[in-house]
């Protein structure tokens, strides 16, 4: 499934992430993104949470953390979300959650059927044991309840350079191109990236396979560091593009290595 999203006319005249129009209907994640596929995408994901999730209070699980919840305003208003992470200034810094548990999603569990949602958004790249992690989350959710994933894609540009690159490059690049100057202090990104298999987006769709998931969204998208990057660094953004063409070109069909994103929605069968 990779419909997409029409643009709200609000969304794209908005001033910015302060804009408070536009900050009463979307949160603050999706306002931080460029215009791209990125921010399309996660239009996408919010409004099949919004036509699929119970009309009725939820209760959300997310696994890992920290100052943004990626969730659509309409979801988070009706929703008692708990959060998992095995970072203190993580859950320090989380101000949405209703319950904060310092502990590790790998191996903390909950009662069979407890959560409607579970959400992992940019955490399972970071995480040693994915498969313990995933096999929580499916315990944890009610009949027909969902898993959203938002993850890096380890098999393009951006993911092969993070996989093979040490990380005080990537504070580097989170500091010196991105601006972000608190890149790497204590509960801020980036965080050491592992990668293991199951990230790689077709393993992850065999898995939910074998465990009963249905995969009721699943879409690559150009990873919004080039937008940024062709707004703050345009000379160094022009070369990573025609490098990207160049490899593009040898590649089968109509992939391309700056999809360096994913956004994956199950959804757990009736019994």
């Amino acid at each position: 499934m990779t419909k997409t999203f029409a643009l709200d006319p609000l969304l794209s005249a908005f001033a910015g992430p302060s804009d408070p129009a536009a900050a009463a209907v979307y949160p603050q994640s999706l306002l931080l993104l460029p215009p791209g596929e990125a921010r399309q995408s996660l239009l996408t994901v919010h409004s099949i949470l919004e036509a699929k999730l119970p009309t009725s209070d939820l209760r959300i699980y997310e696994a890992g953390g920290g100052s943004t919840s990626f969730l659509p305003l309409k979801v988070l208003e009706r929703a008692h979300v708990t959060v998992v992470d095995i970072d203190e200034d993580q859950i320090r810094n989380n101000d949405y959650a209703q319950e904060a548990i310092l502990g590790d999603i790998q191996t903390h569990r909950f009662a069979p059927g407890s959560f409607d949602l579970v959400i992992c958004y940019n955490v399972i790249e970071h995480v040693p044991d994915v498969e313990a992690a995933l096999l929580g989350f499916c315990q944890s959710l009610k009949d027909n309840g969902m898993i959203l994933i938002g993850a890096p894609n380890p098999r393009s540009l951006s993911g092969v350079v993070t996989k093979y690159s040490p990380h005080w490059f990537h504070v580097w690049f989170y500091r010196y191109v991105r601006g972000e100057k608190h890149a790497g202090l204590p509960g801020c990104a980036p965080f050491p990236t592992l990668f293991h298999p199951l990230v790689t987006l077709s393993n992850l769709e065999a898995f939910a396979k074998r465990h009963g998931l249905q995969m009721i969204y699943r879409r690559q998208y150009e990873s919004p560091r080039y937008p940024e990057m062709r707004r703050k660094k345009p000379v160094l953004a022009a070369l990573v593009d025609a490098a990207a063409k160049v490899m593009n070109f040898f590649l089968p069909g109509k992939a391309d290595v700056r999809h360096g994103d994913y956004h994956v929605i199950l959804r757990k069968a009736l019994k």
